[in-house]
């Protein structure tokens, strides 16, 4: 009896002890799971506080470079980019400078969230599978991959907030004379699907599909090759003995990716803004000087508005707003990418853009 009293307590033991094992295994499986949940989370954060910061410094340059997109060349209120921050200044004061921001951090801290989350794992997703392609476990992305990991999250960020850039944009243009206001983005919204449908919140959408992928992919292709290039070639002593690119050398790509990627894709952008204002039945009054002189802003598609834009003012039209555009995308774009990295070294997420 005792013999078998011994035998059952052993057995007991080890049943505990394999239970014990099979919870610490559970646990360790576990782990890795919450972990990368909470990755996740801190890399949506660095976005977003990169995206909202990003767009915020230069919120006067936007509105600016939106009115010059969509003003009729009769009516010019908005002659350059000195000259129409005074006017904005004058006319409609601080405020005007900033007018439609909240509406557009609003959108782009979740755009930028959703971008550059979307660009890491389409960039692991296409790794992986180029390294199963090529047999090369060591393999890096080459320029043109980074650029299609770039377009599928511009894509995909741009689609999810699109809303939110249509009513920015008609809030945008809004003057202290326009004959009826948004008077903010949920009026704004109410107002479009009541009067226009659903539909309206897409105005615009196939041009920026189209452009978003030079755009957003040129800035991430030349931004990640440019900080290639600098780590392997160590031009100038730009690059340290910890192989790492100082805060001024990444504001420097990113700004020569911003420059790149906005000067290939602008058409589109301005082509974008137009077919927006298309159905807004105070639109024609907001854009050619508060009424004084009306023009029809009847496009039927984004070849129509192509077209139309190039025969009654010329291929130039295709730039307007170019130069306030430039000056606002390269600091833009660079503190973007610049927070993002920074956020994310204080949250202590260890994976990288270049990963």
């Amino acid at each position: 009896m005792a013999s078998e009293d011994v035998k059952a307590s052993e057995s007991a033991v080890e049943k505990i002890v394999n239970l014990a094992e099979e919870a610490k295994l559970a646990r360790q499986e576990i782990r890795p799971t919450s972990h990368a949940v909470i990755t996740i989370c801190k890399s949506l954060l660095a976005g977003g506080v990169a995206g909202g910061l990003s767009r915020t410094a230069v919120a006067p340059l936007e509105r600016l470079k939106i009115l010059l997109q969509v003003q009729n060349p009769h009516s010019i209120k908005y002659n350059g980019t000195i000259s129409g921050l005074k006017y904005i200044w004058r006319t409609e004061g601080f405020k005007g400078l900033f007018k439609g921001n909240g509406t557009n951090c609003a959108r782009i801290v979740p755009n930028s969230a959703v971008k550059f989350f979307s660009y890491e794992q389409a960039s692991k997703g296409i790794l992986y599978l180029y390294q199963q392609q090529t047999g090369n476990e060591d393999a890096q992305l080459t320029p043109l991959l980074r650029l299609g990991a770039g377009a599928c999250a511009g894509i995909i960020a741009m689609s999810a907030t699109y809303p939110m850039d249509m009513v920015r944009g008609r809030i945008t243009v809004q003057t202290e004379k326009s004959p009826y206001q948004y008077r903010g983005m949920v009026h704004a919204l109410s107002t479009i699907l009541r009067e226009e449908g659903p539909r309206a919140l897409y105005k615009g959408w196939l041009p920026s599909v189209i452009g978003v992928i030079p755009y957003v992919g040129l800035n991430f292709a030349v931004y990640e090759s440019l900080k290639d290039w600098l780590v392997k070639t160590k031009p100038l002593g730009l690059v340290d003995d910890s192989m790492e690119l100082g805060v001024v050398t990444r504001l420097a790509c990113g700004a020569v990716a911003g420059t790149v990627g906005q000067t290939v894709a602008y058409p589109l952008d301005v082509v974008r803004r137009r077919m927006q204002m298309v159905g807004w039945k105070d639109a024609s009054s907001i854009v050619t000087g508060d009424g004084r002189s009306k023009a029809s802003l009847e496009y039927s598609g984004m070849i129509d508005t192509f077209r139309k834009t190039v025969r009654y003012e010329g291929f130039r039209a295709l730039y307007k707003g170019l130069v306030p555009n430039s000056v606002k995308v390269v600091p833009s774009i660079a503190i973007a990418f610049v927070t993002y990295e920074q956020v994310k070294d204080l949250l202590g997420v260890e994976i990288r853009i270049s990963d």
